[in-house]
This record gives C-alpha cells, structure tokens and sequence, in this order.
C-alpha cells in the first residue's frame, strides 16, 4: 500500500512538489524547494528525500540535470491521501444556483449555462452529457488551450482525440455514486495516458439523468477541480 511507502516528512515533499509544478509547468528542484518551504531539514536532506521519492516511483527527472514532476502514481497518492481529506466546498456554488434556477426549464439553456461555468471555474474541458437524448456538450478550449502542455501540437492532437473518445464513449462509463478520477495511464478511454478526467454522474432538472466531467492536463488543480464537482453534485440534487 502506498500509505507504508511514504513518510509524513516525504508526503510533505510530494505535496509541495505537486504544488509548484500545478503552479509552473515546470519541472522542481530541491533549491526552490529549500527558497520556499521550511521542512526542517538541510538541503542536502532534502535532495536525498526526493531521490527517494524517485526510487519509489511517486517523482520522475524528465533529464538529468533538470528538477522532478510528478509520476501517474505521484498524483494518485495526492489524490487519494491529500486533497481527499481537504475538500472545501467550492465558492461560487451558492450564485451559480440562484442563476441556474432561472433556466430550470430550459434543459439546454441549463446545461449550457452550467458547462460555461464549470469550464470557467476549472480551466479544463467541461463535458456534460444527458444520457436520455443523448446529448453532449463541451466548453472550455479556448483557455484549456493557452496551457503550456499543448504547445506540443501532437499532445494537442492526441488530447482532442481523447476528448472525441470519451464523448462516444461515456455512456459505457459504470459510475457509481460520488466522483471517479482517472489519472493518465489509469483512463480507460483511448490516448488519454497524458491527461486526467473527473467525472460523475448526476439528475439534471426534470429527472434527466446525466453525467458530468473535467477533463484536462494530469497538471491540473485537483483539490479546486475535485470541489467543483462534488459541489456540483450537490447542488443539481435541489434541482
């Protein structure tokens, strides 16, 4: 289990380190690590713990003089034993309620004005789905798209190639209640090994059933992007 991998002052580190690439886009050395944190220990110590880090596959070096990024298994030890337990309700929630209501009848003005906001709000696709009529509806490109990741026009390729997948495929999805995250080589849908999804079922107005879901870059804001939904959920429950 990942939990006897990893000591609490390692887990600071993972965290930290996830943190700034979030921020960055760019690998993180242990100097800026020493500049910014205060773990209590030398420098030196702190380069050992994020060799450390590396032998156990939770920090990758892309080159050899270059700092760490997180791995897949990384992110999912952050996911499952950091942000879980620090989930906030997400602000804004209460407004987006009060303006959703005034489309309650309007299933598409509805759905369209709550993927604008999840996009908005997430700086990731948004993909809502209403499964009775089949419907899809996405936003978010044009900002997901000044991320530095998809200066890599075949990333870029591969990552609208995901997207197309998912939409033909998310009816195939067997989600059970709550929020399922799927980190790179964990998504189950074809060239999404790069990418991260959030996704989760939900009853639009009406009884609709339907499903909702980020998807974006794995250096994506998991603990605001994990909120949004779940907030989400909750709040389409009134509805």
């Amino acid at each position: 289990m990942a939990m006897m991998e990893i000591t609490d002052r390692q887990k600071l580190i993972l965290e930290s380190v996830i943190n700034e690439h979030v921020d960055t886009a760019q690998p993180v050395s242990s100097q800026l690590l020493e500049k910014k944190y205060d773990f209590g220990i030398k420098p030196a110590m702190i380069r050992i713990e994020m060799e450390r880090l590396t032998d156990k596959g939770f920090l990758s070096q892309p080159f050899v003089s270059a700092g760490r990024v997180p791995t897949d298994k990384g992110y999912r030890f952050f996911v499952d034993q950091i942000v879980a337990n620090t989930i906030p309700e997400f602000q804004g929630m209460e407004k987006m309620g009060r303006e959703l209501a005034g489309e309650r009848g309007d299933i598409l003005g509805f759905t369209s004005k709550l993927a604008n906001f999840m996009a908005e709000s997430s700086s990731s696709i948004a993909l809502l789905h209403l499964l009775d009529e089949d419907l899809s509806l996405k936003e978010g490109w044009e900002e997901l798209l000044t991320e530095p990741e998809f200066a890599d026009r075949d990333l870029l390729f591969n990552f609208a190639d995901f997207v197309g997948d998912l939409e033909h495929n998310i009816e195939d999805f067997n989600l059970e209640s709550g929020v399922e995250i799927y980190i790179g080589n964990e998504n189950p849908v074809n060239k999404g090994k790069k990418f991260t999804m959030i996704i989760s079922k939900c009853v639009f107005p009406g009884n609709k059933k339907g499903i909702v879901s980020l998807i974006g870059p794995k250096r994506m804001p998991y603990q605001k992007n994990i909120s949004l939904i779940k907030s989400l959920s909750e709040l389409l429950e009134d509805f």
